[in-house]
C-alpha cells in the first residue's frame, strides 16, 4: 500500500500512508487511537474505498470492493470481537461461505473431516459438532484463525487477537502464527501490548494522525523508541524542569479515595493509586493501558475481582453507578456523544440528569429547583447557549463538555473523574476546561483526569499515575512529572510494583 488517501467529509484519516508486507512475516501496525490503523486495514479489505494511493497483492494491483472478495482472493480478518456465529457449530463456521457438497447436498462428513484437519494443525482436538459457543474464547480464536485459512489465505490480519486471552492461550496463539509464518503465510499483527510485539514480530509500522511515521525491524527499535514515534514526541528531549502545577508547592488534603492492587477482567491486572482532597491525579498510559477500565471499577460499572477500595477510609465496593454516586463519585466519560449527552433534550435537561432524585418528588421535577441549579451553573461555568432550554446538540463542544462537568458539580462530588475531558473541542475551549478542572481542585475537589495527551498531563496534574498493560508501572510527583519519566513508564514498566519516584 502506497500514497494512500482517505477522507470523511472532507476530514483526512488517512494521509499518503504506505504499509508494505514481505512474504512470510509477521508485521505489527501500531499506534494510538486515531492514527489511521483500522482505516488502513478496511482499505486494504474492501471495506472503504481510498480516495488515493495504489495497493497492489502478490505483485499485481489490488482492487476490492468487499471484504468477502479481499477472502477470496486470499487476504483474511480476525477481528478483536470475534466475528463468527457462536450458536452454529464449529464445523459450519469454518466452512462457512465454502461449504462441501455431494449431489447438490451438504456434505458433513467432508467438512467435519475439514474442520478437525485445520484445527490439528493447531493441536486442537475437540467435537467440531458442537456449537461454537461451548467453547472458551482461546478456541474460538482458533477456529476463526481455521477458517481463515481454510480460505488458503496468504495474508492474515490479526486485530488486538490477544484482547480477551490469558497467558496460556496467548502462547497457544502465539505458537499458531509461528506455524503460519513457516508455512509462508504472513500476518499482520494489530497490538497495543508492546511486550508481544517484541516476542512474535519481525517488523513494525509506526502510524500517527493518518500517516506512516516509521518502519524497523523490531530488534532494531527499543520500546522507548516505539512508543515516542507513536506518540511524536522526541526520545532524546529531556528537560527535566519541573510542571508549572508542580512548581505551586501544592498541598493536597486528606485522601479521599485509594485502590490497592485492583484487578476486573483482562484489562485492569494490579492497579494500586490514591487520590487526595484538592490534587488533580492524572492517569497516563498507552492505549490498552487500562486506565478507562479502571475508572468504569471506581464508577461501579464493572465489579473488582481482586483488590480493595477505601472512600474517606471506608470501605468502597459500588455494586453499581447508583451506589458510587451515592458515595460522592461523578465521571465524566470519554464518548461525550454516546455515554454523555442526550442530543435531543435540553441544556436544562442533560444538567440536571444526576439530580433528578433530588429535585423531584413522586416523578415530577421541582421546576424551580431545576432553574435554580442550571441558571446558576450557566453563570458559573460560563457556558454559552441560548438559554436553559436549548437542545444541548445544538451547543458547540466546549460547551456540550462544561453541562457535563455542571451534571455531576450539581451533585456535590467528593471525587471527579475525567476521561479524556478536552477530547474533540477546539483550542479555546480546551484552554477553558483546563482552566476550570484547575479551579475546582484549588477549591477542594478531588479529581482523578485521564488523558491521551501528554501535555495535558505533564502541566495539569499534581501527581501522575503511568498505567501500562493494566498494572501501575510508576508513580511520579512534583518535579519528576517530565516527559521522559512518563515515556519512560509507559515503555518499560516495572513489573507489578510501583516506582516511588521522590519529589
Amino acid at each position: 500500500m502506497s500514497g494512500v488517501e482517505k477522507r470523511f467529509a472532507g476530514i483526512p484519516a488517512l494521509a499518503g500512508a504506505s504499509l508494505e508486507i514481505l512474504p512470510g512475516e509477521v508485521h505489527a501496525l501500531i499506534g494510538q487511537n486515531g492514527a489511521g490503523k483500522s482505516t488502513m486495514i478496511k482499505v486494504l479489505t474492501g471495506y472503504h474505498r481510498r480516495d488515493g494511493g495504489t495497493v497492489s497483492f502478490a505483485g499485481r494491483p489490488f482492487e476490492v470492493h468487499s471484504p468477502h472478495q479481499a477472502q477470496a482472493r486470499g487476504i483474511s480478518t480476525i477481528y478483536q470481537e470475534i466475528n463468527l456465529v457462536p450458536l452454529r457449530s464449529v464445523t459450519e463456521n469454518v466452512c462457512l461461505g465454502r461449504e462441501h457438497r455431494r449431489f447438490g447436498l451438504l456434505d458433513w462428513n467432508a467438512m467435519h473431516r475439514e474442520a478437525e484437519r485445520l484445527l490439528s494443525t493447531f493441536g486442537i482436538r475437540i467435537d467440531v459438532r458442537r456449537p461454537l459457543l461451548d467453547f472458551n474464547t482461546a478456541t474460538q480464536q482458533m477456529v476463526a484463525i481455521a477458517r481463515a485459512i481454510g480460505f488458503s489465505a496468504r495474508l492474515v490480519i490479526m486485530d488486538e487477537p490477544t484482547s480477551s486471552l490469558d497467558e496460556k492461550e496467548v502462547e497457544v496463539l502465539f505458537r499458531v502464527i509461528r506455524q503460519l509464518k513457516a508455512d509462508g503465510v504472513s500476518v499482520v499483527f494489530v497490538s497495543h501490548k508492546l511486550d508481544e510485539l517484541y516476542e512474535v514480530c519481525d517488523r513494525v509500522t509506526i502510524m500517527r494522525d493518518g500517516k506512516t511515521v516509521r518502519v524497523a525491524n523490531m530488534d532494531s527499535i527499543d520500546k522507548l523508541e516505539l512508543v515516542s514515534a507513536m506518540l511524536g514526541r522526541d526520545v532524546a528531549r529531556s528537560d527535566g524542569h519541573a510542571t508549572a502545577f508542580a512548581a505551586r508547592q501544592r498541598s493536597a488534603g486528606e485522601v479521599v479515595l485509594q485502590a490497592q492492587h485492583l484487578a476486573a477482567g483482562n484489562a485492569v491486572r494490579d492497579v494500586s493509586f490514591a487520590v487526595k482532597r484538592g490534587e488533580i491525579v492524572g492517569f497516563a498510559g498507552l492505549l490498552g493501558a487500562g486506565r478507562t477500565e479502571t475508572a468504569h471499577v471506581l464508577f461501579g460499572m464493572d465489579r473488582a475481582q481482586a483488590g480493595h477500595m477505601k472512600m474517606e477510609g471506608q470501605v468502597y465496593d459500588p455494586r453499581n453507578p447508583k451506589d458510587a454516586i451515592g458515595a460522592g463519585l461523578g465521571f465524566v466519560t470519554e464518548d461525550r456523544k454516546l455515554e454523555g449527552i442526550v442530543p435531543e433534550l435540553s441544556v436544562a435537561d442533560n444538567l440536571t440528569l444526576a439530580l433528578l432524585p433530588r429535585i423531584s418528588r413522586r416523578g415530577v421535577i421541582s421546576e424551580r429547583q431545576q432553574r435554580e441549579v442550571v441558571d446558576g451553573f450557566i453563570k458559573q461555568l460560563g457556558i454559552k447557549c441560548s438559554g436553559p432550554a436549548q437542545k444541548i446538540r445544538e451547543l458547540s463542544g466546549g460547551n456540550q463538555q462544561k453541562v457535563l462537568l455542571a451534571r455531576w458539580l450539581a451533585t456535590h462530588p467528593r471525587l471527579l473523574i475525567l476521561d479524556e475531558p478536552t477530547r474533540g473541542i477546539d483550542v479555546g475551549a480546551k484552554g477553558e476546561i483546563q482552566r476550570l478542572i484547575r479551579k475546582l481542585a484549588d477549591e477542594g475537589l478531588a479529581v482523578l483526569m485521564i488523558s491521551s495527551e501528554l501535555e495535558e498531563i505533564i502541566e495539569g496534574a499534581d501527581r501522575v499515575f503511568v498505567l501500562r498493560e493494566g498494572r501501575t508501572a510508576a508513580e511520579l510527583d512534583g518535579e519528576a512529572i517530565t516527559e521522559e519519566r512518563v515515556l519512560e513508564a509507559m515503555a518499560h514498566g516495572h513489573s507489578n510494583q510501583i516506582e516511588q519516584v521522590a519529589s
